[in-house]
C-alpha cells in the first residue's frame, strides 16, 4: 500500500524543483542544525539545505532564494508555494 507524500514534502518538492529551474545547484548535507542557505560561487547559483533541520526550516531557505529571483512567477507554481514566496506579476 503506497501513501500520499505529506503537503510539507510536496511544497519541499516543488520548491526545489523551481529553484533547480532557476538554475540553482542543491546540495543535501548534514551541517549539524547550522542551517542552509544560497549563494553565488564562481558564477554558479548554489542552494545548500541542512538535512538536519526540519522540512519547514528547509523549505524556508529555499524560499529565501526563489524570493531574489526574477521571473520566479512565470513557473506554474501551486497557491501554497505561491502564497509562501508572496510572488505577485509585475504590471
Amino acid at each position: 500500500m503506497s501513501t500520499l507524500p505529506t503537503p510539507i514534502v510536496r511544497l519541499l518538492a516543488e520548491a526545489a524543483e523551481l529553484a533547480r529551474d532557476a538554475g540553482y545547484a542543491i546540495r543535501e548535507d548534514h551541517l549539524d542544525g547550522a542551517g542552509g542557505g544560497h549563494c553565488v560561487v564562481q558564477g554558479k547559483k548554489w542552494l545548500l539545505l541542512d538535512v538536519t533541520q526540519s522540512l519547514e526550516e528547509q523549505l524556508s531557505d529555499i524560499c529565501d532564494a526563489l524570493r531574489d529571483e526574477n521571473g520566479v512567477w512565470e513557473n506554474p507554481v501551486s497557491p501554497e508555494l505561491s502564497g509562501m514566496l508572496q510572488l505577485t506579476k509585475a504590471a
